[in-house]
């Protein structure tokens, strides 16, 4: 049972009022239970009091001293104005900036102390503080390890501090949520001692007690909710047995190539499954252009030819449509019907393929998100697949999978995640992985410039489009920005056209009429556009063996995975293909990924890389691959606590399945929470 004071909104505690409700809402506080789980970023240690003749250059301290002189700088405006203060204590005197802080002076009196917080500068023996946290001294002062929080405009950590102490009284009322034995096993601390110190730790000793407790329920709630589902998939007592006197080699021996061993191997885990009469529930993991397409097309083949339809949803209008263009023909001469479903689809039209889909007259349908609408109804669905898995929710592929009677389920992804991440990410799914590439495919050069490198840049392009090549030239905005100082596809396009007059450019983004991109890409795809301006649309979906460079604006602001993906759309034809990385930043960063970039092509290694620059938060976005966002947890940095994790979730689900045992409720509810749905975990 939930309490009810905990579910209280948060004007229940003193100094909020309607306006600072509103600030709160922004960072996802709303109830007085919000703030307990809202956890510090960092700490301040102010415990310590220094004198001015111990600090040292470099380190952030806390100092009480006089205020002996206040001197004001020039300034337009009175709050533009610098602010000097000359602070002394028994031991020395120091001196102390504000740029842009002319309303202190009026507050700050002289011959009064005060305390001041703030990381030092000692240069040619002048000690001084630039912008340091000041407060007026009081003898009784807390000296503590304070917490400072993640903000938004309109709240001060003064505020959030006190606001955080008034939902502390209310702590005694939060129950304990983990089951005993997990506790007890696991050494953890309570959940009255967790939130306490982490919040307002009185030492280091304390606040790792707190985080660890915090960081492995976090990881518990993940691994157990992702385990269940796939308990609960694999453990249905009927799903979908595919004729074993359907081979996929009809299909794979058909093809003007062969197959690589890897893709081989992969269409064995998949047919095994699918025969197996359980509930099929796989990732294929392949990097860009290792062939995952045909192992779908495989699979969909032997469910038509088993007397069931296959569905297969796609991230974008873009990759949808291409994928049911390149199906259609592939399936036209084993006389499998293919339809189109997205919602663009004129009403009249839509009628049609909803009614061919329900009375089993379309053997697959190949759409976008409209797949899953409520209105869409199947004759008999036998399998599913969801491509560039990362887009879509644990939700959207439960969505989908129950418009059938627990049809097999496949997930395809071509953004590389490391194995032992993916195990974690994709608690849900077995997992399989397409390491190697098709014979021919080209290793692409790439290369990383700076900025005054572009006019050599574009020589080059001109000079493979002239050989009768095609270019992408990608920029991360669509548009030009007052606050960042970046390329615009719309800016690119106008300098191009007139630098390439005597070619054709045209320009695609993804703010576009699905018709609109459609006919772009169909005049790059017959070779009509020879140099095509573009965001990242292009990211996923374009294949077109012509196009021989990537040209990437401003690169810095690409994560390598994003770079990986966008160089993976040249190198598709025999022809050598090029990537050049244009940079304008010159972080550590922005090089060390250029510096990869350029030595590798295997977007593994690159996966592993990218996760070593950005932590896992970044790399992955979370919300986009469907599972919660972690407050605390690094799927990197604790992993040997994830490895734990898994064993404990394994042996609570061991002991209870459904978790309906009453020292599980409490944890079912959090799990259930956590996912947003509990209708998608259904445990």
């Amino acid at each position: 049972m939930i309490n009810m004071n905990l579910q209280k909104k948060v004007s229940e505690i003193k100094g909020i009022g309607p306006r600072k409700s509103v600030a709160l809402h922004k960072i996802n506080i709303e109830l007085i239970e919000d703030f307990l789980f809202f956890y510090p970023r960092d700490y301040e240690d102010r415990r310590e009091m220094r004198t001015i003749l111990s600090l040292r250059d470099g380190i952030t301290a806390l100092v009480k001293g006089k205020l002996i002189l206040k001197v004001k700088g020039r300034g337009r405006l009175p709050r533009k104005q610098t602010l000097k203060l000359f602070v002394q204590d028994e031991t020395g005197a120091m001196e102390v900036v504000f740029f842009h802080a002319g309303f202190l002076e009026k507050t700050l009196l002289q011959n009064e102390e005060y305390i001041f917080y703030g990381k030092v500068t000692v240069n040619r023996g002048k000690i001084q503080m630039l912008h340091p946290d000041i407060s007026k001294y009081e003898p009784d002062q807390e000296q503590a390890i304070l917490p400072i929080y993640p903000l938004t405009g309109g709240i001060s950590q003064g505020e959030m501090r006190k606001w955080q102490r008034g939902a502390m009284a209310y702590l005694p009322e939060l129950e304990e949520y983990l089951p005993g034995n997990t506790l007890e096993r696991n050494r953890l601390c309570s959940i009255h001692y967790a939130i306490e110190n982490i919040h307002y730790p009185s030492d280091r000793k304390r606040l790792m007690e707190a985080k660890y407790r915090l960081i492995f329920e976090e990881l518990l709630f993940l691994q157990t909710g992702l385990l269940a589902i796939r308990n609960k998939m694999t453990a249905m007592e009927k799903g979908v047995r595919f004729s074993s006197m359907v081979p996929m080699e009809e299909f794979t021996t058909s093809l003007p190539y062969a197959l690589t061993g890897a893709q081989n191997r992969v269409l064995t885990e998949i047919n095994g499954d699918m025969e197996s009469g359980k509930v099929m529930n796989r990732l294929v993991q392949g990097d860009v252009g290792s062939g995952k397409t045909i192992i779908a097309a495989a699979a969909m083949y032997k469910a038509v030819k088993s007397g069931f339809q296959a569905a297969m949803m796609a991230p974008t209008e873009l990759l949808a449509r291409q994928h049911f263009e390149s199906l259609k023909s592939e399936f036209l001469k084993y006389e499998i019907k293919v339809g189109f479903l997205s919602g663009s689809i004129p009403i009249k039209e839509k009628k049609d393929i909803l009614e061919q889909i329900e009375t089993g007259q379309l053997d697959i349908i190949i759409g976008t998100h409209a797949v899953i609408q409520p209105g869409v109804k199947f004759s008999n669905l036998g399998l599913v697949i969801t491509d560039e898995q990362h887009r879509f929710g644990v939700n959207q592929r439960s969505i989908l999978s129950q418009k059938g009677r627990n049809p097999d389920v496949l997930v395809m992804t071509a953004t590389p995640i490391p194995r032992t991440l993916a195990v974690i990410l994709y608690g849900d799914l077995d997992i399989s992985i397409i390491d190697e590439m098709p014979p021919g495919r080209q290793q692409i050069i790439t290369r990383a410039v700076k900025g005054e490198s572009r006019e050599t840049s574009y020589e080059f392009v001109r000079r493979e489009v002239t050989k009768g090549r095609q270019a992408y030239v990608v920029a991360p905005l669509i548009e030009d920005s007052e606050n960042l100082d970046a390329k615009s596809a719309l800016g690119l396009y106008d300098e191009l056209k007139d630098r390439f007059s005597d070619f054709s450019v045209a320009f695609l983004h993804g703010a576009m009429k699905p018709a609109d991109k459609d006919r772009i890409m169909q005049r790059f795809n017959e070779g009509q556009i020879q140099i095509l301006i573009s965001t990242v649309v292009i990211e996923v979906g374009i294949n077109v063996p012509n196009a021989t460079i990537m040209l990437i604006e401003n690169a810095e602001r690409f994560g390598l995975a994003q770079l990986h993906q966008l160089r993976g759309r040249v190198g598709r034809g025999k022809e050598q293909s090029y990537c050049i990385l244009i940079s304008e930043g010159g972080s550590e960063l922005a090089e060390e990924r250029a510096k990869i970039m350029k030595s590798t092509n295997d977007g593994f290694l690159i996966a592993e890389k990218d996760l070593d620059l950005r932590g896992p938060g970044e790399f992955f976005g979370m919300r986009q691959h469907g599972v919660p966002e972690l407050k605390l947890a690094d799927l990197v940095r604790h992993i040997k606590i994830l490895n734990t994790v898994r064993e404990e979730a394994e042996r609570i689900l061991s002991e209870d399945p459904a978790l309906a045992g009453k020292e599980y409720v409490k944890l079912k509810e959090k799990i259930d929470r956590m996912f947003k749905n509990a209708e998608s975990l259904n445990i």
